[in-house]
Formats: C-alpha cells, sequence, structure tokens
C-alpha cells in the first residue's frame, strides 16, 4: 500500500485548481499547468487541501494513488516556484550558445548541433560551458535535459562530454603495457 497517496496536499493561496473529471488544472503566479490522471484514482478537494483515493479495491489502485499525488505536487511546485536544470559542458572547444530559445552546440562534432527549446522552457547561458533550463513541466524540462545531454554523453576514461551540474563521472584508468 502506498504511504505518499495517503498524505495530503496543501494548496498554497495563489494557486486555483479546477478538477473535471479525469482533467485537472493548476494556475499559479508562473502560469497554468493541465494533466489527465489515472481513471482508478479519485481526488478530493476540500478547502486548502488534496486527498487521493483509488476509486476500486483494484490491484494498483494505491499504487495510481501516489502516482497522481506525486504528479499534482510536482505541478503545484512548478506553478508557484518552477523547476530548474544546469548542465556542464566538459571538453575541449565545447561551446553552448543560445539566440531567439534557440541552442547552439559545438561539441566536437564537425558540424554545429541546433536544439530548439521547446514552448514553456527557457535557457540561459552563464558561460559558454554551463546552461540553465528553466520550466514549469518537471517532466519536459527532464526529458528536454537528457535529449541535450544524449548528444554527446560524458565518457569514462577524459570525463569529456555533457553533464548535470550534480553529476558524478566515474573515471576509469587507461590499459596499462
Amino acid at each position: 500500500m502506498s504511504r505518499i497517496a495517503k498524505k495530503f496536499i496543501i494548496i498554497p493561496n495563489n494557486v486555483k485548481i479546477f478538477i473535471e473529471k479525469q482533467n485537472i488544472n493548476i494556475k499559479g503566479k508562473n502560469g497554468s499547468l493541465k494533466n489527465t490522471f489515472n481513471k482508478k484514482v479519485k481526488i478530493f478537494l476540500k478547502k486548502n487541501q488534496l486527498s487521493f483515493e483509488p476509486i476500486s479495491k483494484c490491484k494498483n489502485g494505491w499504487a495510481q494513488a501516489g502516482t497522481t499525488r506525486s504528479i499534482i505536487n510536482s505541478m503545484i511546485i512548478g506553478v508557484t516556484k518552477g523547476f530548474s536544470k544546469k548542465l556542464i559542458l566538459f571538453g575541449v572547444g565545447y561551446k553552448i550558445s543560445i539566440k531567439n530559445n534557440k541552442l547552439n552546440l559545438a561539441l566536437g562534432f564537425s558540424h554545429l548541433i541546433f536544439y530548439n527549446l521547446p514552448k514553456g522552457i527557457i535557457g540561459e547561458c552563464l558561460n559558454p560551458n554551463e546552461i540553465i533550463l528553466k520550466g514549469l513541466d518537471k517532466q519536459l524540462l527532464g526529458q528536454v535535459a537528457a535529449d541535450i545531454r544524449s548528444y554527446r554523453p560524458p565518457e569514462p576514461y577524459k570525463g569529456k562530454g555533457i553533464r548535470y551540474s550534480d553529476e558524478k563521472i566515474k573515471i576509469k584508468e587507461t590499459k596499462k603495457k
């Protein structure tokens, strides 16, 4: 049984929540997010808190309720505070720049890589080797960061590539003769 689903979410004063059947719309100071949750979950809105329960006694009802609670909690945090991810380019000649919400990546290939940031994601270049991605949607932000990282993941011998700021790379020892 999920313990996460049994915890209720306290709704901040500046957040408005609208629930219609299986759709939820959350509006806050930074914007709004919409999502559709599982049919097996019932959401109760009482005063300034949300609680979750499975509709039927199905096998994974509490698991779905816990997942729904976690997603909706992330949506509330997104519309109030927002999320950010920092990527670092590590390697000689690796550079990143941003213009009109379009990333230009120089990653040691014979050509530049252009990546259009989706709507809702904003990029800031701190210097040519670091970028901060910001957005409301936690899932979309993580997917964009993973897509950018997939162009040149860190290699295990020198550690060159794109990495998250909090990521630790284990460097392997080279072969000895």
